[in-house]
């Protein structure tokens, strides 16, 4: 029986981790609830050391979301031209370059030559072909629709891709503009500031204003301490990674960046959006909602949001409706509640998720405009606040200096 490592949070608050035998993920997770524990995170173990060196060094090579959206969308173009899978592969295998590409294929052609199914080979490979690219391989296997689930899959990973693109290209020009921040004040202190005050600071007689006296302070230590400076930096990335990786501290920095303005909307609006496109394609390629959930799950990127799915899994496994838990968890907007519960109620649950995507990825681009109109401004203002008091420490001791002159 398999061995699963868990990290999970008490009844009281505190981390857990351990392992545990089950059949499978989904029993472990049951287990540890039964237990008292909210899971945060479950692996399959390695049997050894060995065997989890071995498995590192046999690692296949993998490829990019964008080239495995390619990739799908090209097996399902051929399978809608009516070529059987095997047939498909080989010939999107003709066309494949790289050094990752070939290898996969040959991977795969080899097993499902073989006779096994298409989501089997797939798990067996490993990365890129996560829970999602897999739980949608085994609907296309199942339904016996695999051109259509494929360009679904292909749609799906097309447009996560799309919004990962819009994060980094609102973030890129206020990170610079931090940067630049961060670069001038630096600049300032430490070569410009002293240069214009040596003449000042060699009278004995003259009583620096404190501003000036700060920042030449300042200049000073930078310049002396400059490699414990890095050391510190250094210390504090490697403790906050530390930090993090504990479960009870990662589920709290999450919830904090959930109240945090902007970018709290933001990170809240992303995972709706995933949540609601990915839970709407799963649905529609006929994967049962218990196992939809298991996928969505994991692409939230919230401890605090995937916590949430945890307790609305488990609700709708004792029966309840998928609305109600939804609408408890308090972490969902009302709109999708809503449609959760036409849906479910008039037996359209999947189509209607799809068109609420549109309108929750629209919800999405607004609020990402909203960040990048606020965000520069803000780090401007915060820069001319720094430039004005560089500029006041400068400017004071000149002006003692012509008022001690003219008396």
């Amino acid at each position: 029986m398999p061995s699963f490592r868990y990290e999970s949070i008490k009844s009281n608050g505190n981390s857990a981790s351990g392992a545990l035998s089950a059949p499978d993920k989904a029993e472990a997770i049951r287990r540890l609830r039964q237990r008292g524990m909210t899971p945060i995170n479950i692996v399959e173990a390695e049997s050894s050391g060995l065997s989890s060196l071995l498995s590192r060094r046999s690692r296949k090579p993998s490829i990019k979301k964008a080239e495995l959206a390619n990739l799908i969308r090209e097996i399902a173009t051929a399978l809608e031209a009516g070529l059987p899978l095997m047939q498909a592969l080989k010939t999107v295998r003709q066309q494949s370059k790289g050094p990752a590409m070939p290898t996969m294929l040959d991977f795969l052609i080899e097993k499902v030559e073989a006779g096994t199914p298409l989501h089997q080979a797939a798990a067996e490979y490993g990365a890129p072909f996560d829970d999602l690219v897999i739980g949608m391989f085994r609907s296309a296997d199942a339904s016996g629709k695999m051109d259509e689930v494929l360009h679904q899959l292909a749609s799906l990973l097309d447009r996560s891709i799309e919004l990962r693109r819009e994060i980094v290209g609102a973030t890129v020009y206020p990170i610079i503009v931090a940067l630049l921040i961060v670069a001038s004040v630096i600049v300032l202190v430490t070569v410009v500031l002293p240069r214009l005050m040596a003449p000042l600071t060699e009278q004995t007689n003259f009583q620096m204003p404190w501003p000036t006296a700060v920042l030449l302070g300042t200049a000073d230590f930078i310049q002396a301490w400059w490699w414990l400076m890095i050391a510190i930096f250094i210390g504090i990335l490697l403790g906050y990674r530390a930090w993090v990786a504990i479960p009870k501290n990662r589920l709290m920095l999450d919830g904090v960046l959930l109240r945090v303005p902007l970018m709290g909307k933001l990170i809240r609006d992303v995972a709706v959006a995933r949540f609601t496109r990915t839970l709407g394609t799963l649905v529609s390629a006929g994967i049962p909602i218990l196992s939809a959930l298991k996928i969505v799950r994991d692409t939230l990127g919230n401890t605090v949001l995937m916590e949430a799915i945890d307790q609305v899994q488990e609700k709708v496994t004792t029966g309840q409706s998928l609305a109600d838990p939804l609408a408890r968890c308090g972490h969902f907007p009302p709109l999708l509640v809503q449609i959760v519960n036409m849906g479910e109620k008039s037996g359209r649950l999947e189509s209607m998720l799809i068109h609420a995507a549109k309108a929750f990825d629209r919800q999405v681009d607004q609020t990402l405009k909203v960040f990048t109109k606020a965000l520069p401004p803000l780090l401007l203002v915060f820069m001319a606040l720094i430039a004005a008091f560089v500029l006041t420490a400068i400017l004071l001791p000149l002006l003692e200096m012509q008022s001690a002159i003219g008396a």
